[in-house]
Formats: C-alpha cells, sequence, structure tokens
C-alpha cells in the first residue's frame, strides 16, 4: 500500500471490553503492524449518562495485558490530540453549525414525549418506527419562536429523499442502500455533545484515519456516514467490517456463554499469548490448517483477503486447549511465576504451608502438562499447601473391596512408608508396586487409596512424585487421618 495506514479502536467506556470489541481492536493493530502504519486510541465517552466508573482502565488495562500498544492515544499523545471526544466539544459544534448554514442539517425542537408517541404510532401501523421529519422544514421564525421560549434543539442530519447511498466493503464489495429507508439521524444532542455518528465521522477525517475496521454491526451506519462525509467534503477511509462472533450455539455471544470480558479471562488464568492467537483466529486464518501463531507470525502474515466474511463461533474448548499448550511452553519458572498470584488468591483462610517459590518450583513440573489455565493450576494443587484435607471419607473406598481392606493396606503402607530408607519418587514406586502383590491390590486400586489418603483427591499429578514433594512427614500425617476417618465408618 501507497498511503500511510493509520487505524484506530475507538471504545466508549460504558462497560468492561468485551471479547468481540477487543477482537476488533487486535485486528487493527495486526493490520497496523503488519502495514507499518499507526495504531490509534480514542476514547469515545461522549455518552455520560452510560459511562462506567473504571471501564476506561479496564479497556487499557486489556491492551496492555494483550501488548497492544498504541503509536497515539491517552497516555501516548500524538498530533491530532486530545484523544478524549469529551474533550472535542468544541470542535463537534463548529461542524454542526458548518452543516446548518449550508442547509445539510437542520434543527429539531420535537420533545421525547411527541418521538415516543411517533413511533408507537409506527409500530401499530407495521412500519419501522423513523423519524418523520417533522422539523426538517420549519420556518425560520418558527425557529426563532421555539429558540425564544428555551426550547433547546437537537441537530439532524438532512438525509437525501430520493436515489442511493453506494460504498465500497473491503470484506463484502459494493453495498448500497436505497436513501428512502434512511432517516434523519441526530447529529448534536441538546446537551451540546455529539452522537456516534458526527464524532465518529469528524475524528476519522481530522486524524487521518486510512482505514475503518469494525464490526459488521455497523454496516447499516456507513451508509449515513458517507453521505456526512460527503456533505462535510471529507474523503470516506476504506471499510471493512468484520464478521460478529457468535456463541457455540450460533447465538450472540453473551454472559450466558460463558466469560465474555477480557478482563474476566486474565482473572480465570489464560495466558495473554494464547489469548491472541486464539483471538486472532476469531475470523481470520492463515491456511486451513495453522493454529498456533506467535504475535510475530501473526503480524508477518495478517492480512483483510484471509478475514472471513461468516460469523466466528468462539470455542471455549479450543481455547482451553490453546491455553493449556502455550502453558506447556513456558519454562519451569516462568510458569512459577504467573501462578503464583492464582495459588495465593486461591488459598482459603485454612492453616497452609509457606507459598514459597522454592516449593511452587517442586510443584510446576508435575501440574504443568495437566492444567489448561493459571486457576486450574492453583485449584489442581492446592492440597500442596494445607495441611488439612477436607474430603468425605467414603471417597477412599473408591475401588476398594471393604473398609477393613482400605485400613490395613493404608497400615502397611504408613510403616513401609516410615521405614523407607529414601524418599524419593523411584524409591516410593519400587516400594508401593510389590507391596500391593502382597496385600492381594491391584496397582491401580492400591495407589488410589494411597492417593486419595495423601491428597484428599481421586486425580492428582503422578503419585509418587506428589509424594516425594508433600514429604515423608506430612504423608504420614495425612495417612494417619486417613485411617482415623476410615475407623468410624461401618464396615463394608
Amino acid at each position: 500500500m501507497n498511503q500511510t495506514i493509520r487505524v484506530r479502536y475507538a471504545p466508549s467506556p460504558t462497560g468492561l471490553p468485551h471479547v468481540g470489541n477487543i477482537r476488533t481492536a487486535l485486528f487493527n493493530w495486526l493490520f497496523a503492524r503488519h502495514n507499518k502504519g499507526k495504531f490509534i486510541l480514542r476514547i469515545e465517552d461522549t455518552d455520560v449518562a452510560r459511562t462506567q466508573p473504571g471501564a476506561l482502565e479496564s479497556i487499557m488495562d486489556s491492551l496492555r495485558w494483550l501488548g497492544l500498544d498504541w503509536d497515539e492515544g491517552p497516555e501516548a499523545g500524538g498530533p491530532y490530540s486530545p484523544y478524549f471526544q469529551s474533550q472535542r466539544l468544541g470542535i463537534y459544534r463548529s461542524i454542526a453549525e458548518k452543516l446548518i448554514a449550508a442547509g445539510q442539517a437542520y434543527h429539531c425542537f420535537c420533545s421525547p414525549e411527541r418521538l415516543q408517541a411517533m413511533r408507537e404510532e409506527q409500530t401499530k401501523r407495521k412500519e419501522p418506527p423513523r423519524y418523520d421529519r417533522h422539523c426538517r422544514d420549519l420556518p425560520a421564525a418558527e425557529v426563532a419562536r421555539l429558540r425564544g421560549e428555551g426550547v433547546v434543539p437537537v441537530v439532524r442530519f438532512n438525509i437525501p429523499l430520493e436515489g442511493r447511498t453506494v460504498f465500497k466493503d473491503l470484506l463484502r464489495g459494493e453495498v448500497s442502500f436505497e436513501n428512502s429507508t434512511l432517516d434523519d439521524l441526530v447529529l448534536l444532542k441538546s446537551d451540546g455533545y455529539p452522537t456516534y455518528h458526527l464524532a465518529n465521522v469528524t475524528d476519522d477525517h481530522l486524524m487521518e484515519i486510512s482505514h475503518v475496521l469494525r464490526a459488521d454491526e455497523w454496516l447499516s451506519s456507513t451508509p449515513r456516514h458517507v453521505l456526512l462525509y460527503d456533505a462535510l467534503g471529507f474523503q470516506p477511509p476504506v471499510f471493512a467490517h468484520l464478521p460478529i462472533i457468535l456463541g457455540p450455539d450460533r447465538a450472540k455471544l453473551s454472559k450466558r456463554h460463558g466469560a465474555t470480558a477480557v478482563t474476566e479471562f486474565k482473572e480465570q488464568g489464560y495466558l495473554p499469548e494464547a489469548m491472541v492467537n486464539f483471538l486472532s483466529l476469531l475470523g481470520w486464518s492463515l491456511d486451513e490448517k495453522t493454529e498456533l501463531m506467535s504475535r510475530e507470525e501473526l503480524v508477518a502474515n495478517f492480512s483483510l483477503e484471509r478475514v472471513s466474511r461468516t460469523a466466528a463461533i468462539f470455542n471455549l474448548e479450543k481455547l482451553n486447549w490453546m491455553n493449556g499448550v502455550y502453558m506447556r511452553k513456558l519454562r519451569p519458572q516462568d510458569l512459577c511465576e504467573k501462578v503464583m498470584p492464582f495459588i495465593e488468591s486461591g488459598l482459603g483462610p485454612e492453616p497452609k504451608c509457606p507459598v514459597s517459590d522454592e516449593y511452587v518450583s517442586q510443584i510446576t513440573p508435575l501440574v504443568q502438562d495437566r492444567a489448561r489455565t493459571l486457576r486450574e493450576f492453583a485449584e489442581f494443587s492446592d492440597f500442596f499447601f494445607y495441611e488439612d484435607l477436607k474430603y468425605e471419607a467414603g471417597m477412599l473406598l473408591k475401588g476398594v473391596k471393604s473398609r477393613d481392606t482400605a485400613l490395613h493396606a493404608l497400615q502397611t503402607a504408613r510403616q513401609a512408608i516410615a521405614e523407607l530408607p529414601r524418599f524419593d519418587a523411584t524409591s516410593l514406586e519400587c516400594l508401593f508396586r510389590p507391596l500391593a502383590a502382597e496385600l492381594g491390590l491391584k496397582p491401580g486400586e492400591f495407589f488410589g487409596l494411597t492417593r486419595g489418603a495423601v491428597t484428599g483427591k481421586t486425580a492428582t499429578p503422578p503419585l509418587f512424585e506428589t509424594m516425594a514433594v508433600l514429604g515423608r512427614e506430612r504423608c504420614l500425617k495425612r495417612i494417619d487421618v486417613a485411617v482415623k476417618n476410615l475407623s468410624v465408618l461401618k464396615p463394608s
């Protein structure tokens, strides 16, 4: 491309950043980085009533977490500042006045009550609700009278009543809309704040945005924007409307499908590298088979030609698999560092063992191949950190013929463990396999019983490596507790 690529991510701080919204940011970032262009962060904070405290911080933290650095915007600055739309109100008023003076826009004095009644009547007639252009041709004297009475108007755009608006979308080709299906949208609200449409078009022009990559839900707004660009004498950017993200049931992705905010995935222990890889494949692909790609590979290969026109399916199982792959690629010491906060936050107030780097580094190789998220790692390994385990005593009898058989096996194992000269995984396995035969138990039965006693779980990392990390004294203590718990059960 000969022109300088300038794209923007323009979120509204009205809630936590949704994965669909962040996927749009990622595609813009990849497009900019691939083409050695600029990625601009612009905050569209003109919807004052819906703005939520902390939302802006969550948006910026999510971008940082994913490594989506911006070249211009909040904190970075840039030649087109300010990058908060709430600080650009004078610019939008000036543009609106220019349109009014040119006969391209008009003041609308309709009250909310009138507009509501109008929509209800249109609905009864099974007509699409739209503004009826009541104020479009008000005489100047009537405008002056209403202003004199203190009625504060909004500013509406004069949509052409006839013809078609045609524009090219890089993903969909030529798109056209009948102007008769478009209503006179509000540009400037009565409180002086712009609507999305006016602010978006104004800032994309003034900030020299070359390409607008946004969700396809904005496709129906694009003809209005094209008409607004034309009325202002601005050159429109190139448009590409990205496919929507659906849940596995092909319904729009929502809370009922699980986590949808990027911050939630971070809190659940997903790695940013895996999240970037996964999100990049929601609507884009390198080929028909490649799934695991580094950030550098994504940047090198990203192109709009490979963006799909059809909806992307958010497959949580695939994300879990991919995150597990990335976790297994980490060096044990790096994984230890990442998982430590999840271990510390997941442990309750009960007495627990010290959570040290040295201790966790012994556990990491045992769990790394099984866990798919950092939080799951913490859940799989919690028994390493508690002094006292909580479990139903009946769990110990799973796979064992009777209570008495289990008691005898645990008491025998305890004595053998206490006398074992060297307490390591190899020595334990060499002890337990022949001991199972002596007890008349299958190895799986004996190992499962011991596993339940020393971990309080039916599934854990490899038993003997686990026991070696727990240490002889803790294993003996836990077997003693298991024997006590079994002793109070009725014989089976």
